[in-house]
């Protein structure tokens, strides 16, 4: 496979660590994940599957959102009409199953945010066959949350003048949580409102993170990255652990291999391990604790077994 130009000036940027005597690489940023259309399928189809829906409890969050939707509308108050702003929309199929429960009684143009323009491609197939006022396609759906700010003032149209923030299928655990928050609050207006739809950290994370370790469609997705270093697949192994409040995604290197790219060398040694993805995971009142420090006012809703969480959050 070509080795991938941003992948490696990362590699280069960052550089390794020594833990005891192992080399870790850590490349761990959301926005390597989707380079290609190959490795943003890849994704839907681990998204999509039942190992991901055990390992994630995704229909526990589902459910926990959905049943939730009169609160949505509430706060929205008797001037119905709002830009539905999906960050990290993906093939924007959870954010459909929100707006059908929603039951027509809003009126929505639907903005699809992304760092990869083949998801954002797919989440305007999946609301094109919705019942939506008008789906907002411009040159900015395919940006990073850094740009929020400047994106939102250009959604104001006519009656639409608030916008509700989405943020859903623990999406919150790609990105560490005070920059995240800050963006998204900085870039609300008044009266806007941000719905987060995530996992929380229990006494289960351990076992939870042993079924992602061994979790083939994981696997799948995420060796694309290493490929894209020119690292040979039979010298790959897969993992996963639990460490620094965070779910590790990694590959450790079998046989020593050298990489030559650019006029440059890297000699990746036996038992080198390359970080590629992090997902944080935050107990209840941490969660509380971050929801409550950046906005005015945070319902935060736990499932039965305070596995998933539900955060409506004003600003």
């Amino acid at each position: 496979m070509q080795i991938n130009d941003l992948i490696f000036k990362e590699l280069i940027k960052r550089g390794y660590a020594l833990e005891g005597k192992t080399r870790v690489w850590n490349i761990a940023d959301s926005k390597l994940w989707y380079l290609t259309s190959e490795q943003a399928q890849a994704y839907l189809d681990l998204e999509n599957s039942n190992e991901y829906n055990k390992a994630v409890n995704k229909d526990q969050g589902e459910s926990l959102m959905l049943s939730n939707a009169k609160l949505i509308l509430e706060k929205l108050g008797k001037n119905g009409a709002i830009n539905v702003v999906d960050l990290g929309c993906g093939d924007g199929k959870k954010a459909g199953k929100l707006i059908k429960a929603l039951d027509g009684k809003v009126k929505i143009r639907y903005c699809p945010i992304d760092i990869s323009g083949y998801m954002v491609q797919k989440a305007i197939e999946t609301f094109s066959k919705m019942k939506v006022d008008e789906i907002i396609e411009f040159q900015y759906n395919i940006s990073d949350f850094e740009n929020l700010e400047n994106i939102t003032p250009l959604l104001i149209k006519d009656q639409y003048k608030r916008n509700l923030f989405l943020l859903l299928g623990n999406t919150l655990g790609n990105f560490e949580i005070n920059e995240l928050l800050y963006e998204i609050r900085s870039a609300m207006k008044d009266k806007d409102l941000l719905l987060v739809d995530t996992a929380v950290a229990d006494e289960n994370i351990q076992k939870k993170t042993e079924l992602q370790a061994k979790n083939k469609k994981v696997e799948s997705f995420l060796i694309h990255i290493p490929l894209q270093l020119g690292l040979k697949k039979e010298n790959l192994e897969y993992g996963a652990r639990f460490k620094n409040s965070r779910i590790e995604f990694y590959f450790s290197i079998k046989d020593d291999q050298k990489i030559e790219f650019q006029g440059k060398t890297v000699l990746f040694n036996k038992g080198d391990q390359i970080i590629v993805a992090i997902a944080y995971k935050h107990d209840k009142e941490d969660l509380k604790a971050y929801f409550n420090m950046y906005f005015n006012e945070a319902d935060i809703l736990l499932s039965k077994d305070d596995a998933q969480a539900f955060v409506l959050c004003a600003k």
